[in-house]
């Protein structure tokens, strides 16, 4: 099992998604649960589809952090 980080981001119809470890993944969805669940099976599909091609499956490499700023 990996983990895979996701950024999700607020749209103007609910929210998309994607994870910099795995180039070309996005998923959108209406509630942050949604847009979680799909990107979640995205990047099942994904990986699932680069093994059937015998291409290599990217390591989980990024991390989120938060830094404070002057506002």
């Amino acid at each position: 099992m990996r983990k895979y980080l996701i950024v999700v981001e607020e749209t103007a119809t609910g929210y998309s998604a994607f994870s910099p470890d795995v180039p070309g993944c996005v998923s959108t969805g209406a509630s942050r649960d949604e847009v979680e669940h799909n990107m979640a099976q995205a990047i099942r599909l994904h990986l699932d589809g680069l093994r059937e091609e015998a291409t290599e499956v990217p390591e989980p490499r990024s991390y989120s952090a938060y830094v404070e700023v002057p506002a």
